[in-house]
Formats: C-alpha cells, structure tokens, sequence
C-alpha cells in the first residue's frame, strides 16, 4: 500500500485523476497492471477502483440505484453482480441508507458509497483521495481496517492528508510538490530522518530544575521545553542513549512523572523538513 502525500497543490489529485484516465496526461504515461493508460484505456480504467476527492455521484439516485448502475456499468452481470453488490453493502454497512437519495446522506455516508463504488468490481488495484475524510473515529477505523484486509491481494494508493492514515496503512510512501517527486521510502526509513528517534520525552512538575541538571549529562546533545505544555525532550549526542540516565536523574531528584515516552522518529517533522528544504510553499 502506497502513500501518496504532499502539500496543498502538489498535483496528488492531479496524478490520480491521469492514472484514473480523468486527465490526458501532457507526457509520459503511467500503467495499471501492465496495461498503459494512454494506449490501452479501457483495459487500464477496468482494472482500477477508483475513489475521487469528494466522492462525488448522482445526488437523485438513491445508494442501491447508484451502486446497482455503477455494478451494471462495470459489466458485472447476473448472480455475480448481486453478489458483489451484496458484498459492499455488508462491508460499509449502507444497510439503512440504501433507499435515501444520495443527496439527503451525511457526510460520512456520501464517503462510504463513494468507497463502496470503488470497489464493487473487485479490482485488482485501488486508488483512494481520501478515503475517511468526514468519518468518525469509529467509522475511520472501521474503513481502515477494510483497505487494510483489501491490500493483502491487490494494489493500493491511497492519498492523504493524516499522517496517522500513513502509519496505520502503508507501507510506503511518496512525498510529492509542485509536480517533483521527494522522497519515495518506507515510513520507518523516512522517520530516521527525523532528529527525534531514541530522544526521551517526559512532563513532571519542576521540570524546570530538571532541566539544567539534564543539559551537564555527558549522554545529552539537547534539551527543549514546548512552550505550550511545558513537555520536555531531550536528545540524545550521536550514538548514544538517553533512556536510563534520564530515568536515573529523575528518580533521584524525586520528580512525580505525569508520563515519560522514549520517541521514535516523527513523519510530520521529515514531511515539513523535505517540503521546506526543496522551497514548497505550504
């Protein structure tokens, strides 16, 4: 599962809407499954579930007459349409909504028939813009766990703008702006970019103390106190750990830690750092 992030105008929808054949694409040419989307549209259009940026559809149409059209325009035909129609129904549970136009559906709902037409021909590949925006948390666990249990035999690229999505989705990521590709890794590889790994992060009253006695340990590179929550974290100097010092220094001054978390790298940090550096405006 890919995925595909980037600042506001960075052309993710651009892309997508290219692969998805919406857009003739100005040069170059991209594949899906093997099949060109410039010289074999159709092959390439029938081998993809595509899911646009704000879901749109027929807003007249109820959820079973769009999704039973959309079933009948993919060419899915007698006990296998009503199958897959079926199918997607139980999964994004529109039981209850299948008989409301589509325009009376909240947000969330629109976002779940939206998904739901994107893969009601089973496609080998899937391209989501998207996917849980105007979910609920229960709801975007639910669609979550749903892409998830659908990347295990087909293709996803999902474009997003939660890195949290990133971390429970993907495993790999591209980050893109003003049409240049900047990074293309796993998350792990392009948090080790970030200067947070093995750092220890803690809140304690009278940190403050705690913290010029922190700066002398011989261990430490840094230390940074967030103005808003008055959190602290220190750095570790090149390999070395600041763990069990930390913890050492304050338990002997006694300090009551509310929490103390060893940090791993942080994808929002190396998506600011690779965006600003490369001279994107955000």
């Amino acid at each position: 599962m890919l995925g595909l992030l980037g600042p506001n105008g960075a052309g993710k929808s651009t892309a997508m809407r290219m692969v998805s054949g919406f857009l003739a694409p100005s040069s170059g040419t991209a594949r899906v499954c093997g099949f060109d989307v410039r010289t074999q549209p159709l092959e390439a259009r029938r081998a993809l579930g595509y899911l646009p940026e704000g879901a749109p559809s027929y807003d007249e149409m109820t959820v079973r007459e769009f999704l039973w059209f959309i079933a009948r325009a993919r060419g899915l035909k007698g006990d296998n349409a009503w199958n897959r129609f079926d199918d997607v129904i139980a999964r994004l549970e529109l039981e209850e909504v299948l008989m409301q136009p589509i325009d009376t559906l909240s947000k969330g709902f629109r976002r779940r028939v939206g998904l739901a037409q994107a893969i009601i021909h089973d496609p080998p590949a899937l391209m989501l813009d998207e996917p849980t925006d105007g979910l609920d948390p229960n709801q975007k666990h639910q669609v979550r766990a749903l892409i998830d249990s659908m990347a295990r035999n087909r293709t996803i690229l999902i474009s997003t703008h939660l890195l949290e999505e990133v971390h429970a989705l993907c495993s790999r990521v591209v980050i893109i702006a003003e049409g240049r590709l900047l990074a293309d890794a796993t998350p792990a590889e392009l948090e080790t970019r970030s200067r947070y790994p093995g750092a220890v992060s803690f809140s304690a009253q009278g940190a403050g103390v705690a913290r010029r006695m922190l700066e002398r340990l011989s261990e430490v590179s840094s230390v940074e106190v967030d103005p808003l929550d008055g959190r602290i974290t220190v750095f570790p100097r090149p390999g070395c750990q600041v763990l069990e010092p930390v913890q050492s220094l304050l338990r002997e001054q006694g300090l009551e830690l509310a929490e103390l978390q060893l940090e791993r790298g942080r994808l929002d940090e190396v998506f600011r750092t690779i965006t600003t550096q490369a001279g994107v405006r955000t």
